[in-house]
């Protein structure tokens, strides 16, 4: 037992699987980590670049779209079926001036394509001097030199018109150019992701198959030599309970065949002398007294010897042991004992005979130390499979799996062990303990073999 613990506490897997869980959860909290950054990233790149690409190129056409009015406009006023003065345009163009510096404004916030100071001069100086040209040429019309306005519409104003609307037509070209930028950005930030989801999934699985591995590997090896230990304690018990069997054989016949011959000489002498000694002589009492406690000595050492061994074990079967046993067990301990028998013998082995006879003998001796039941019952059924053997008590009780068990029941666990056979503990409807144990009869004809 000493070996087997200090097997599984130099060999235990805990160490490993506890590596290999801690990498696990340290790839899962990484990759986790990964991803949700990764995902911000992408939430802050469609924010700034598709979020703004849009509203900036919404705000371009709206900026084009006041260009294109204003061209319009020129394009009126320089119609001469038109009936009203060129003056009569300022609040429009007021209007459409509002709302694209409005326009720029926020366009230049939005910007998604970050210009110099100089594109944003150049177009800042265009603008203003476009508005200083319109300037110019409401003052002429006000002045009533509508031709000189009309004049300056067609070699300047269109021709600023028409620049201002070709730097902002390349302006959309461009932004819509950087949301195609961002949406290939935004799927190779998607593909990586993918791909590190795949690396990921299987560097998980690889670490989940390796410590599986390690853990079968180690689970194997541990009951492995668990299972040997148990072949061993097994064999040690066999050879013990062998060992055990032996000496009490050897102790029993010693008892019985030296001590008891020397005792039984000592009472023939004593009686001998008896004979001899005048009838009412004190010498003739006292050597009756000690030819009593002879003879005393004599049946104490025979009941002692077939107490070790019963001699009847290697002469008779089971069922005439049980028989000679039963009523000595009753006359010593005051339980009642009902013995039934059933079925048709089939005769054991003595070794066989033997350990059934101990297990007996055990779940006795455990009735009348421990139980304080004052009525016992031994069943011995001969079935056609199996030999069944229950000694029933209706006292304490007790559990084998939660009541610390003595060298008794360990001793009956390995004999039933031994003969191949299962021994179990149950508690019947009356209260108590039922030791039940079945031998398979191909068991009891291999022992026999």
């Amino acid at each position: 037992m000493l070996r087997a613990v200090q097997i599984l506490r130099r060999k235990t897997p805990t160490r490993g699987l506890l590596l290999g869980l801690t990498l696990i959860v340290a790839a899962v909290i990484a990759y986790s980590w990964y991803t949700t950054v990764q995902i911000s990233g992408l939430q802050q790149l469609q924010r700034d670049l598709v979020d703004r690409s849009r509203k900036d190129s919404l705000q371009l056409l709206r900026i084009q779209n006041d260009l294109n009015s204003l061209a319009h406009a020129m394009r009126d006023m320089l119609d001469g079926g038109e009936p009203y003065p060129i003056d009569a345009w300022v609040p429009q163009f007021e209007r459409i001036r509002t709302d694209l510096e409005d326009a720029l404004r926020i366009q230049d916030q939005l910007a998604v394509v970050h210009r110099t100071p100089e594109e944003r001069q150049s177009v800042t100086s265009s603008m203003a001097q476009f508005w200083d040209a319109v300037d110019r040429m409401f003052a002429l019309a006000r002045t009533g030199n509508e031709k000189a306005a009309r004049t300056q519409i067609q070699l300047s104003l269109q021709a600023r018109q028409a620049a201002l609307s070709t730097t902002f037509a390349r302006l959309l070209v461009q932004n819509n150019e950087n949301e195609g930028q961002a949406a290939q950005r935004i799927g190779e930030v998607y593909g990586r992701v993918q791909r590190q989801l795949y690396i990921f999934l299987v560097a998980t699985l690889s670490g989940i198959l390796l410590t599986s591995l390690y853990l079968i590997r180690s689970n194997r090896r541990i009951f492995a030599e668990l299972s040997s230990l148990s072949e061993q304690r097994s064999e040690l018990a066999q050879a013990l309970i062998a060992a055990q069997e032996s000496t009490l054989r050897h102790i029993s016949r010693e008892l019985h065949d030296e001590f008891g011959q020397v005792l039984t000489a000592i009472g023939s002498l004593l009686k001998r002398v008896e004979k001899h000694a005048p009838e009412d002589s004190p010498i003739r009492r006292d050597v009756g007294e000690a030819c009593e406690v002879a003879q005393s000595a004599l049946d104490n050492v025979r009941a002692m010897s077939q107490a070790l061994h019963p001699a009847i074990l290697d002469e008779a079967d089971l069922e005439n042991t049980l028989d000679w046993f039963l009523p000595t067990i009753e006359r010593h301990s005051g339980v009642t004992i009902s013995y039934e028998k059933s079925g048709a013998p089939f005769p054991l082995p003595g070794r066989s005979r033997i350990h059934v006879y101990r297990i007996v003998q055990e779940a006795l001796n455990n009735v009348t130390r421990h139980s304080g039941a004052e009525r016992a019952w031994v069943r011995l059924r001969f079935l056609d499979d199996a030999l069944e053997l229950d000694v029933e008590d209706h006292g304490k009780g007790f559990s084998p799996r939660t009541a610390k068990r003595g060298i008794g029941w360990i001793a009956i666990r390995e004999r039933a062990e031994i003969l191949g056979g299962t021994v179990e503990s149950l508690r019947p409807r009356e209260g108590g303990t039922l030791v039940r144990l079945r031998i398979p009869k191909e068991q009891v004809e291999l022992h026999a073999g």
